[in-house]
């Protein structure tokens, strides 16, 4: 087995290298000034470590353009390049098209696949062939319940029903007494947890109001037509970061006094945190969950580790408000948190 080569220095000054090079390029609208940030990357980082290059492939329920998905990505990207990992991303939100990337994974041999389990159901049979292929994995994000009956080493992201929680005592503590959650994307199991767990510990009435996430002006008018219907709600919250501007224009177009909060941290909610325009938001820490993915699948490949106990490694959840907001924001703005 090849050693991991010594020298903080050397480390040090390659990570400074990959984050400077890169973070600050990352794409608001996960296009192609986002992409060629990537490849920039890749291009003139140098590996941390003299381990054989192994073949590494993410597979994840992100839609088109979703920007949490490329701080993810970008996250698993910086740690592929320190672990000298050759790193292969694709996407689909559809389950079943999902489970057919994983399953092209597994016909290419990867050395480790890394899965989110928004529909866990649809991914059960792609991870045990992974399995039955002697394929390590790990999950991400979604599926923390499923991920260790799927045969999953360990799962990374946050307890979506703790964050739920976290946000419906967030809400009891500004006083609010009704409140929307809005669930962008039927079908997955992390949203509803999230809902559920903000009715259980709100003191107050939450309804949950399901909305086309595809298409941003089907979202922003059936908020409009909820808010316009019923003024007694202060409280909107929403599950992903894009769809709380929606919702503050829903408002501001219903003449709502609602507050918007939401899960999810990116430049935009960090400066509408810090304006005042959103109330809070839950981070999860998107980058932490790609790049510890990947270096855990080292970590088990180099040395048989697996961390958790049994248990997910939690990410979040972070509840941030505007105290938090401009500390932030730099963070935000080069596509790290």
């Amino acid at each position: 087995m090849a050693r991991v080569q010594t020298g903080v220095r050397a480390v040090g000054a390659v990570l400074v290298a990959v984050l400077g090079v890169s973070l600050a390029g990352c794409s608001s609208t996960g296009g192609k000034r986002a992409e060629d940030a990537r490849k920039a990357a890749t291009a003139q980082g140098k590996a941390a470590v003299n381990t054989p290059n192994w073949t590494f492939g993410m597979v994840t329920h992100s839609g088109d353009g979703d920007t949490f998905w490329d701080i993810v990505q970008s996250g698993a990207e910086q740690a592929a390049v320190k672990d000298n990992i050759k790193f292969l991303y694709a996407h689909n939100a559809e389950a079943q098209q999902q489970a057919q990337l994983v399953d092209s994974y597994i016909d290419k041999k990867v050395d480790g696949i890394i899965v989110s389990l928004a529909k866990p159901a649809a991914m059960k049979g792609a991870l045990a062939r992974a399995k039955k292929a002697g394929i390590p994995v790990i999950t991400v994000n979604s599926g923390s319940a499923e991920s260790k009956e799927f045969g999953a080493l360990t799962h990374i992201g946050q307890d979506e029903t703790i964050a739920g929680e976290a946000v419906g005592d967030e809400l009891n503590k500004r006083g609010k007494k009704k409140a929307l959650c809005i669930l962008h994307e039927q079908g997955n199991v992390g949203h509803e947890q999230r809902c559920e767990g903000a009715k259980k510990t709100f003191d107050g009435k939450m309804q949950n109001l399901y909305v086309t996430g595809t298409n941003m002006p089907d979202v922003q008018s059936s908020i409009e037509a909820r808010l316009q219907s019923d003024k007694s709600v202060d409280s909107v919250v929403t599950l992903g970061a894009p769809f709380a501007d929606a919702a503050v224009k829903a408002k501001d177009s219903a003449g709502s006094k609602a507050e918007v909060d939401t899960f999810d941290l990116n430049e935009k909610v960090a400066a509408g945190l810090k304006s005042g325009t959103l109330g809070f938001a839950v981070d999860q820490q998107p980058y932490l969950q790609g790049y510890e993915a990947v270096d855990l699948l080292w970590l088990y490949k180099y040395n048989a580790d697996v961390l958790g106990g049994g248990k997910p490694v939690l990410t979040g959840p972070q509840i941030i408000t505007k105290d938090q907001a401009a500390e932030l924001e730099e963070y935000a703005k080069r596509g790290t948190r």
